[in-house]
């Protein structure tokens, strides 16, 4: 396959993804808009207050840029995990396989649905935390960059989680066991430099924290993360990603038993 079917094939697969969330976006996209919303009132009206500036920032203001991209990572992930894992259990995967779609095709329009996901979440919580905040630019072309990498990051990783589960308990163990500490552990609700300098060097570990902070810093300007250090990061676990997906394509694991 090249030009125009590969073309094809690809806007066919994406669409198949993005028609799938916006179907039911009762349960894709309004939960996610809900849940952040009790974040802005509690944590940021209630909360916040009293806890004062963070960073030389309102309160409100520190925490949006991580509850935003929050959204983003839960959804591109989620996304691509159920949806692959699904065609997996309903066999529909194969109807895939057996076309001349090549595998990195197939990992695109799955990754490009995640995207989406990801992204239309995203603004729809950006749009809600105008009600609770006078949000500011710093670096267009930093948020951009960061919103866009990290849904792409996270869409591999459901992809990965999608391909390796072998039941639907394994596509919510990730998130839950593992997911959601590392982004609750990743500065959204505080500053790093807050912390003891064991659990600095601990939080160091989190690579969801150098995500957070670059987003940040597109929105206020500050971070407690080298920008340079957060993008190497991404674009690292990106083609790590990418190289384990495309190589248990190869091997057919867990879709060619």
């Amino acid at each position: 396959m090249n030009g125009r079917p590969l073309f094809v094939a690809f806007k066919t697969l994406l669409f198949k993804e993005v028609t799938r969330f916006t179907r039911i976006w009762q349960q894709t996209v309004l939960p996610p808009i809900i849940t952040t919303s009790l974040y802005f009132v509690i944590f940021g009206n209630l909360i916040g207050p009293r806890i004062g500036a963070m960073e030389g920032f309102d309160y409100m203001d520190f925490i949006v840029p991580g509850l935003i991209l929050m959204s983003v990572i839960t959804n591109s992930y989620a996304n691509v995990a159920s949806s692959f894992y699904s065609a997996k259990f309903q066999h529909s995967i194969e109807e895939i396989l057996v076309s001349p779609t090549p595998s990195w095709l197939i990992l695109a329009g799955y990754v490009g649905g995640g995207v989406a996901r990801g992204i239309l979440v995203g603004l729809a919580v950006t749009a809600v935390s105008l009600f609770f905040s006078e949000l500011q630019i710093h670096n267009v072309a930093v948020l951009c960059s960061v919103v866009v990498l990290t849904a792409v990051l996270f869409s591999l990783a459901g992809f990965t989680n999608g391909m390796l589960a072998t039941s639907f308990d394994d596509v919510s163990i990730v998130p839950t066991f593992v997911l959601t500490p590392l982004t609750y552990l990743g500065g959204i609700f505080y500053s790093v430099n807050m912390l003891p300098n064991f659990w600095q060097g601990v939080s160091h570990a989190n690579p969801i924290l150098y995500m957070i902070n670059a987003f940040r810093y597109g929105f206020l300007g500050i971070s407690d993360i080298p920008l340079g250090w957060s993008y190497l990061l991404i674009f690292g676990f990106i083609a790590a990603l990418s190289t384990v997906n495309l190589w248990l394509l190869a091997r057919g694991h867990g879709i060619r038993n």
